[in-house]
């Protein structure tokens, strides 16, 4: 049943002006809510050095402790009771290295299962045998 005799159908069509109204009013929102960040590069020009390499290597004390509890100092066992007498043994090391009455660099080379306690008493020592420079050695990882 065709109630519109005579008058033809109009085709349906989008009004696109509301659409445009509303992507000028987000592309407007978007532009005052973005922060614009300058990247800015320096230019800056490192100073140079021509010192030559320090000849005398420092005086090193090398204590190892391993898993079991074993420590050494400079290669040679030293036997643990308390942190005095292995104080006493750093200190009798650093005489024999020729070193007496210099500050020993001590490296300490613990064992990756050796007990926290062990390592203490290393650095414990070393405190009361008064040497204030302490360094740990460590293994670089490599591929596994």
């Amino acid at each position: 049943m065709n109630f519109r005799k005579g008058q033809s159908r109009e085709d349906p069509h989008i009004n696109l002006i509301p659409f445009i109204d509303v992507l000028l009013v987000i592309l407007i929102f978007l532009m005052v809510t973005t922060t614009y960040s300058k990247f800015t590069e320096l230019q800056i020009t490192l100073p140079t050095a021509d010192a030559q390499k320090a000849a005398d290597k420092p005086f090193e004390l090398n204590v190892t402790v391993d898993a079991k509890g074993n420590y050494t100092v400079n290669g040679e066992p030293v036997s643990f009771h308390d942190v005095a007498g292995f104080a006493q043994a750093m200190k009798a090391a650093a005489d024999k290295g020729g070193m007496a009455g210099k500050s020993p660099v001590v490296i300490v080379n613990a064992d990756q299962f050796a007990m926290h306690q062990m390592v203490i008493n290393v650095m414990e020592a070393a405190r009361i045998a008064g040497y204030d420079k302490l360094t740990f050695a460590a293994q670089t990882s490599g591929a596994k």
